[in-house]
């Protein structure tokens, strides 16, 4: 407690600091809730960051402040009165940095917005409010110049990087394992030149690059006491990319009937009634920015991120367990065979999914 009053101190903000307490279950960066103790100051958010991860802080930070301070611009113009509570706002350091070093740890901290709720599971009701809100957030920054914001984590969703680092775990294998996951193997590597086809349409001129968020969770978003939705949130990985990506991803995670690493892959299929949901309400505060390229891509990006998500962790199997933290030894197989299973579950409705998306 101590320690983190000291920090909580170096920060600009206002009234005095009465509790500081952990929050949330993030795996990257640790969280901690800062209360003061005046009825008219705000309370705050303080956040250690994993700069293991993102390497550049200041980077990160200034990524974090172009966005915010666009969308709380374009809130203003449309005469929204509650900009507080629909926009993150960083807290400068004393010494007008949007960071704080402590000599071993970088530390930031945000306003907490009051009043808000966030949520773990899903329903078609909440995806679609989750689409419009993510949907609202690129539309939003759509008009930042693609060189406005720098790569938080480079090459983070560039499918032909993940392709290359698997083709060299392949080649190395290092933990001796590739002779039984032999067929798996070449069942992605078949796939590998189609799944490429965001990058080779970008070279090509016909697919943009835009402000994307890169971790479309449900928990990423607060919803107000009525269950609307009021702000994105972890903007960690807000950097260029592909709107179908930030589409995708939302499918991959939202809309699987199973979980992440499921042991039965029975349970593991596409939830057709949460993507119709999601894509609903996504198109109607997207689609006025989209060009037809990028919305009839939006299915591939659902298949493209499983596919993504099923190479990392074979990856990571393959080399030895060194970036994801797992559970039992065979756990990152575990997990590539149940996005592998839900890769095939998008194959199978991706023409459905299509005519969904171009009825909308």
């Amino acid at each position: 407690m101590e320690q983190k009053l000291k920090i909580a101190g170096q920060f600009d903000i206002e009234g005095t600091v009465s509790g500081i307490a952990p929050v949330g279950n993030g795996l990257i960066n640790d969280t901690y809730s800062v209360t003061t103790a005046e009825t008219n100051t705000p309370d705050y958010i303080l956040q250690r960051i994993n700069h293991h991860i993102f390497k550049d802080v200041e980077l990160l930070q200034r990524n974090i402040q172009r966005v915010t301070d666009h969308i709380r611009a374009k809130l203003e113009a449309s005469g929204e009165s509650d900009i507080d509570r629909k926009a993150l706002k960083l807290v400068p350091a004393k010494d007008g940095k949007l960071y704080h070093f402590d000599g071993e740890n970088y530390w930031r901290m945000t306003v907490m917005i009051p009043r808000s709720v966030t949520h773990e599971t899903m329903t078609p009701a909440l995806a679609e409010q989750t689409g419009m809100a993510f949907g609202n957030f690129q539309s939003q920054l759509s008009d930042l110049p693609e060189g406005a914001l720098g790569e938080t984590i480079p090459n983070f969703h560039n499918i032909e990087f993940r392709v290359e680092g698997f083709k060299e775990s392949i080649a190395r294998d290092s933990a001796g394992r590739l002779k039984d996951v032999q067929k798996l193997v070449e069942e992605i590597l078949e796939r590998a030149e189609v799944m490429c086809k965001a990058q080779q349409l970008y070279r090509a001129g016909r697919l943009p690059k835009r402000v994307t968020h890169c971790d479309t969770k449900v928990n990423n978003l607060l919803f107000d006491e009525q269950g609307k939705p009021l702000c994105v949130i972890d903007l960690d990985t807000t950097m260029p990319g592909f709107v179908l990506s930030d589409f995708g991803d939302f499918i991959r995670t939202g809309a699987n009937t199973g979980a992440e690493d499921d042991p039965d892959l029975d349970n593991v299929s596409v939830n057709m009634d949460i993507f119709r949901a999601f894509s609903k309400g996504y198109i109607r505060s997207a689609g006025s920015f989209l060009t037809p390229t990028e919305r009839e891509l939006l299915p591939f990006g659902a298949k493209m991120l499983t596919y993504m998500q099923t190479v990392r962790f074979l990856t990571d199997y393959l080399d030895g367990d060194t970036y994801y933290k797992i559970k039992f030894p065979e756990h990152n197989l575990q997990r590539s065979y149940a996005q592998f299973k839900l890769l095939q579950s998008i194959e199978a409705h991706e023409q459905e999914m299509s005519d969904y998306i171009a009825s909308l």
